[in-house]
């Protein structure tokens, strides 16, 4: 493959994820105008909303699995077609019901994307998977940026919302005919074919390190999503309830928030690998959200929390789930869409259950919320620490416990 049809199919791989940054955001953007048209009240959108982490659990570790048998480029053409159901669906949706269909395509649309993208750009750059990875949550945030100032727009111009909708429309459809053209990198499960049927009579097994890093990065995978969903999720009701902000100032602490994100992604993609290993930026960003996090909950000030709710856009939300999954699929090398699927699996389970269990906290203290998260950041310091460890091993005691192993 040429740089250049690389570059081409790379540009193709992230523009889909700049409307999964849209999607993720766009019923919360437009709740008011889809409440009228389900006539239920903002409670039943934020159900509707709830049911892309179903969808997303429900095909993510089978469409991973398959995606090292039947190709990347497949589940990327699946998820554009999914996504694009999910758009149409839900302004053409007459009641909650047709609505909450339509939400858990988005989250299958979301999984297949995953299965697709993640591997195909670990191939496509196999000595920068985690710069390569960790740009994929920048064109995601961007759009969760971009899409509020279109909706604003809309609303300011006393235009139908739906075009919001149709606009990533637009963008998937056109994305899905340059990509028809793109060429993909080989399967790196293909490498392993002919080592397979080598290895298969003495039945190979997974050694002890390879168990143990497997475990602690899949819950990694659950934490890293917990912490920063939470405070994206409560961050605002926090600077209200708790610090006694005005609604504008308690919004404003998610935007320093989302721009740190950013800020966090484009600096961990120009230093990772080339500076820091992932292993260790790993380290440093959960040590730094967990820093910060407790300076939210002890200091709860308005400076306080606007240098604590950018600190921890950068680091818990700024690639470090991405990097996890970079040193995860290092560990399993041929099995990278399995790997994708039960990482990101873990991922969804967070936001499936982090939502219930803060509800049931807020009830007693919305303070409280902050020092679950707390807890939280901590074993993912505690994660990072034990992965970094492993990661250390010498050559010889990996191979000589892998030999120990096939006795």
């Amino acid at each position: 493959m040429t740089q250049t049809e690389r570059i081409k199919t790379t540009i193709c791989l992230y523009l889909n994820y700049l409307v999964h940054g849209m999607a993720i955001v766009i019923l919360a953007q437009n709740m008011t105008v889809l409440s009228r048209q389900w006539r239920v009240s903002d409670a039943g959108v934020a159900l509707v909303i709830s049911s892309l982490g179903i969808g997303r659990l429900l095909v993510l570790y089978l469409a991973g699995s398959l995606s090292d048998r039947l190709g990347r480029k497949v589940f990327v053409q699946l998820g554009i077609l999914t996504y694009t159901l999910f758009f149409v669906g839900i302004v053409l949706s007459p009641n909650m019901v047709v609505a909450y269909g339509a939400g858990i395509l988005a989250g299958m649309a979301n999984s297949f994307l995953d299965s697709g993208t993640y591997p195909a750009l670990m191939e496509l750059y196999p000595q920068r998977q985690a710069t390569a990875n960790i740009m994929i949550k920048a064109f995601a945030s961007i759009g969760e940026l971009l899409l509020p100032l279109l909706v604003a727009g809309l609303d300011h111009l006393n235009w139908w919302y739906g075009w919001s909708f149709i606009g990533c429309v637009v963008l998937l459809v056109l994305n899905f005919i340059l990509l028809r053209a793109r060429q993909f990198p080989a399967l790196s499960t293909q490498t392993a074919a002919k080592t397979t049927t080598i290895q298969a009579t003495s039945k190979v097994k997974l050694t002890s390190k390879q168990l143990i890093m497997g475990v602690v990065l899949t819950l990694f995978g659950y934490i890293s999503m917990a912490t920063f969903y939470l405070v994206s999720q409560w961050l605002t009701k926090y600077g209200s309830d708790v610090i006694k902000l005005d609604l504008v100032h308690a919004r404003l602490l998610v935007s320093v928030y989302s721009v740190g994100s950013i800020l966090g992604v484009i600096v961990t993609a120009l230093l990772v690998e080339r500076v820091l290993k992932p292993v260790w930026f790993m380290l440093v960003d959960t040590v730094l959200s967990l820093v910060a996090l407790l300076v939210l909950v002890l200091l709860p000030t308005w400076s306080a929390a606007l240098i604590s709710s950018f600190v921890i856009g950068c680091t818990a939300a700024g690639g470090v789930m991405q990097l996890g999954l970079t040193v995860m699929s290092d560990v399993f090398p041929h099995a990278k869409g399995r790997i994708t699927g039960i990482y990101y699996t873990a991922s969804g389970l967070a936001s499936f259950t982090i939502p219930i269990v803060t509800a049931w906290i807020s009830i007693e203290s919305i303070q409280n919320i902050m020092w679950f998260d707390v807890g939280i950041a901590a074993v993912g310091v505690l994660c990072s620490l034990i992965v970094l460890n492993l990661s250390r091993v010498p050559a010889h005691t990996a191979k000589r416990s892998s030999k120990l192993d096939h006795v």
